[in-house]
């Protein structure tokens, strides 16, 4: 069975998957990223750890976060940003403006492309860039 937990796709394989594909990994990724963050310290209740979660994973969090990075971004990874946050959704949330709903999908895009290619450092990067103080 190939490497699933730890996959490292080549650029050409990548390149046929979805925007909202790379999305959809990249939110799963950001969230396992908050949530291990989140028990880390090991003293939170599970009511504590649901509701911090949701709070770091909203889309205007999501969306704070990529505006932290993005100065930090090479050119490639903004173009993959930037290919999230302008891909065709069919729904944004109604409590969510539709520009910052973009932006956390620019955010999950790159997360996912960023995981996809192995580039577990990468992420721990910008992770801890998000999460800074």
């Amino acid at each position: 069975m190939a490497e699933i937990f730890h996959p490292t796709l080549d650029g050409n394989k990548i390149k046929t998957i979805s925007t909202l594909g790379l999305a959809h990994i990249g939110d799963g990724v950001y969230e396992l990223l908050v949530r291990t963050m989140l028990v880390s310290d090991g003293s939170a209740t599970s009511a504590s750890l649901h509701k911090s979660t949701v709070a770091w994973v909203s889309a205007t969090a999501q969306a704070e976060a990529a505006e932290k990075i993005m100065p930090r971004l090479s050119e490639e990874e903004i173009a993959v940003y930037k290919r999230g946050r302008n891909a065709k959704v069919g729904t944004v949330p109604h409590n969510t403006p539709r520009a910052v709903y973009m932006k956390a999908t620019g955010l999950e895009t790159l997360f996912g492309w960023l995981y996809l290619k192995g580039e577990n450092d990468r992420i721990t990067e910008l992770f801890a860039i998000i999460t800074e103080e």
